[in-house]
């Protein structure tokens, strides 16, 4: 799926053409700076229900939320270094009891990822707008 926003409001939209479209669990951010991933998280909360405040994990490496459907762990990796950091955090507990995981910046994470079944969702900032691809 292909999406293009121009506003902060439009990320409503893309948040509810991809509920519906949720298979997996796992939930990997990827996309520069200021490009939208903890805007996108906090329309996806709201929509599920959440009344949690949302706020970048990013100092934190986690944040978690209560949604009526269950937890959603959110991480930002953006500050760790290798794999071993990853691990140190405690990841693999994370991801033995939860609804849904976002993981921000995932790419020193992805090589662990193999066999699991996740969604991608890619966010190019343009300047003028947003491009972003759902998979």
């Amino acid at each position: 799926m292909q999406f293009t926003i121009n506003k902060i409001e439009d990320w409503q939209e893309i948040v509810d053409t991809i509920i519906p479209e949720l298979q997996h669990h796992i939930f990997l951010l990827k996309g520069n700076l200021g490009a939208g991933k903890t805007t996108f998280t906090q329309f996806l909360l709201k929509k599920l229900g959440s009344e949690d405040e949302v706020s970048s994990p990013t100092y934190s490496i986690v944040n978690e939320y209560n949604t009526p459907k269950g937890k959603v762990y959110h991480f930002d990796l953006y500050r760790l270094k290798n794999i071993e950091e990853v691990y140190d955090i405690g990841i693999e507990e994370y991801l033995d009891n939860f609804f849904l995981c976002i993981i921000e910046w995932p790419e020193v994470y992805e090589e662990e990822l193999y066999g699991l079944k996740y969604h991608t969702m890619n966010i190019m900032n343009t300047g003028e707008s947003r491009e972003i691809s759902f998979e």
